[in-house]
């Protein structure tokens, strides 16, 4: 699943109108966001109204939530105690338990810390209306119904925040919204602003959206696209098509997995030996995933090294001003790359060299129709077993190799 909100941002009522879309029954939701009306004091009424609208000419479904309610304000307790109750009443799935507890979670906790109060006690406003519960509560709903919380990998464009200034109960501020841009820095979400002078992702929304997602990426991942569904925003952009789009797919047979990761490099033409070898042990302890030294030769024929770094989205920033640091280089490369990957898993296996007995961790890449590729042993764990024995190392490879290949292969 592909939750594509790079071009209009994301809100509880945009991801409940797309899985309706998709074909979530609308009934089992009504009847779900009851027991929320139920739950929590102060709400006199609650009803969801779905109609079908256009946003600069193409269909989708627009839901709003309707209540009347007593109240202008609840604490955290109130809400979680409120949630909990609406679930036990619901008997829903542990993994449609486990998504709406963590929305709300993550939710009352960003708003908590934004305001320097406890969890239990912090006062929410806008936050703390029934239109919260009644979004959290209807998407896990939908999603459970139409069999998307078990067995699905979901996928996340970066989301759009959208731009300017919007007043709420705290009065005016930038866009996007503090709880919201709190949680998108908590979880090293990326983000784009605009395109419209809007506020376009909500915190409801993203709270969902982090608590979902598997991987974030620009591009879609390979896949075969079943079903599209499309949930309307309220209003009508004249700069974009205001809606969310989820689209469904199924893996083609393909036999690599993909991933999107950074690459960031930098030429060095005036730093020693020493303080290369120094920087490519300090990006590896802050979080690269490799890095590689390339000799090259500069400008007037001058020796030097591309310095290369693999890494995460989350981790560019940083990576680079260590990169900055520690070299003193005026200047760090940085463009996103696909990579064909085999998935990877470690496993332990027992042998018995001559005397000696050892676990040694193994390293097994499988394609995507779980046909093992490589197994590699741990070279720590073999040359610690190379001197308990004092055999040759390449000898206790092969050996250990040889071992984990055939032991996996007969399922053992």
């Amino acid at each position: 699943m592909v939750i594509d909100c790079q071009a209009a941002g994301i809100s509880g009522d945009m991801i409940l109108g797309a899985l309706l879309d998709l074909g979530a029954d609308f009934k089992k939701i009504n009847e779900a966001i009851k027991y929320v009306k139920d739950s929590l004091k102060g709400c006199r009424s609650l009803e969801l109204i779905v109609t079908e609208v256009t946003r600069r000419g193409f269909r989708a479904k627009k839901v709003d939530v309707k209540a009347e309610e007593e109240t202008t304000h609840r604490t955290g307790r109130e809400l979680k105690d409120a949630l909990a109750d609406s679930l036990n009443n619901l008997k829903v799935s542990s993994d449609a338990v486990r998504l709406a507890v963590d929305t709300l979670t993550t939710l009352i906790n960003t708003e908590a810390k934004l305001h320097g109060e406890s969890v239990d006690e912090v006062h929410l406003h806008e936050a703390g209306s029934v239109d919260t519960l009644a979004e959290i509560v209807g998407a896990v709903v939908a999603f459970e119904d139409l069999h998307l919380l078990e067995g699905t990998m979901v996928y996340s464009t970066p989301v759009a925040v959208g731009g300017g200034l919007f007043t709420f109960s705290h009065g005016t501020v930038s866009t996007p919204a503090p709880a919201t841009l709190e949680i998108l820095r908590s979880r090293g979400f990326p983000m784009v602003g605009g395109p419209v002078d809007f506020e376009l992702a909500t915190p409801t929304g993203v709270s969902l959206l982090t608590n979902l997602t598997h991987g974030v990426s620009s591009f879609y991942p390979s896949m075969k696209p079943t079903m599209i569904g499309y949930g309307a925003g309220m209003r009508d952009y004249a700069e974009a098509p205001n809606f969310l789009r989820i689209v469904l797919g199924e893996r083609f047979d393909q036999a690599l997995a993909q991933d999107e990761v950074h690459v960031l490099e930098t030429n060095l033409d005036d730093v020693s030996g020493e303080v290369i070898g120094h920087a490519v042990d300090r990006l590896m302890d802050e979080g690269a995933r490799d890095v590689s030294i390339v000799p090259m030769f500069t400008k007037k024929n001058r020796p030097g090294y591309v310095l290369k770094v693999i890494s995460d989205l989350k981790d560019v920033e940083h990576l680079a001003y260590v990169l900055v640091e520690e070299t003193g280089t005026l200047g760090v490369r940085d463009y996103p790359c696909r990579r064909h990957i085999l998935t990877r898993e470690f496993t332990y296996l027992d042998v018995k060299i001559d005397e000696v007995n050892a676990s040694v961790r193994v390293k097994v890449a499988r394609d995507r129709k779980g046909n093992i590729i490589q197994v590699k042993p741990e070279y720590a764990d073999i040359e610690r077993l190379a001197r308990e024995t004092s055999k040759p190392l390449r000898v206790l490879m092969e050996i250990v190799t040889r071992k984990a290949r055939s032991s996996l292969e007969k399922g053992t």
